[in-house]
């Protein structure tokens, strides 16, 4: 529906450089799994009715974190520590969806009631499994050896603190982008309002060299017409004499009359 369109101006970013913009970072296992009651948006639409057995379309979970939460990340909490999690389930236009007794990479946000909520940043995917692939990408914002876990120190930690201090800063280029973008897309409108202005102005010279031929024609009509009627009057020239004599006899009859 129209609800899921993204903004036009929407680009992908990675993994790395949402990190930077989602606000607490957990990697954290899932202990349980509770439904939220039904309610009014807890079904789908062709659901007449509270959907059969206990689940519904949206829930929460109990989350225990495995690691110190994530370099920079704003939820200062230890390893161990357990939180709930809201905001998990079935979306009209994407899925937070966790299985119970499975780790995870979390985004997270705090809504102002402080609930700990899923954060998709940019739109995009804000829940990522355990897999030794997603471990190597947030392998910059973990101290693994910090990890409650004997198994999850993988050796990807030795130079977390390298990476951490090298790293370009994604979310800072990826700004300068979208403010190039926009800057761009400002000159565009500006070049086509001027194209609009530019095209009525050359609208307006036709009809002014429409005009102006339709002018010169008619001033051309007209001098023919005079130089027709010079050559009228030219060629009874002569005769004119004779009209101004007969003028000139007229006028004395009358006088004699009187």
């Amino acid at each position: 529906g129209g609800g899921c369109d993204l903004p036009a101006e929407w680009r992908p970013l990675s993994e790395g450089c949402r990190a930077e913009l989602a606000a607490i970072i957990v990697y954290a296992r899932v202990l349980a799994l509770h439904p939220d009651p039904y309610g009014a948006y807890n079904y789908l639409p062709w659901q007449r009715g509270p959907p059969p057995g206990a689940g519904g379309l949206f829930y929460s979970a109990e989350i225990e974190l495995l690691c110190d939460q994530a370099w920079g990340s704003m939820l200062e909490v230890p390893a161990g520590s357990r939180l709930n999690l809201t905001g998990l389930g079935y979306f009209s236009c994407h899925s937070h969806t966790v299985l119970q007794g499975y780790a995870y990479f979390f985004f997270l946000r705090m809504d102002e009631n402080y609930i700990l909520l899923p954060h998709g940043v940019n739109f995009q995917e804000a829940i990522f499994p355990d897999t030794q692939e997603n471990r190597r990408t947030f392998s910059s914002l973990f101290q693994f050896a910090n990890c409650s876990q004997a198994q999850h120190t993988l050796g990807f930690a030795s130079d977390w603190e390298i990476q951490e201090d090298n790293r370009l800063m994604c979310s800072s280029v990826q700004k300068a982008l979208f403010e190039e973008e926009d800057r761009v897309k400002k000159l565009q409108q500006k070049v086509a309002t001027l194209e609009k202005r530019n095209k009525q102005l050359r609208d307006r010279v036709k009809k002014v060299k429409r005009s102006l031929r339709q002018a010169r024609k008619n001033t051309r009509h007209m001098e023919q017409m005079n130089r027709k009627l010079s050559e009228k009057l030219s060629s009874t020239g002569g005769q004119i004499p004779y009209i101004n004599s007969l003028k000139q006899e007229n006028s004395h009859a009358s006088y004699l009359k009187v």
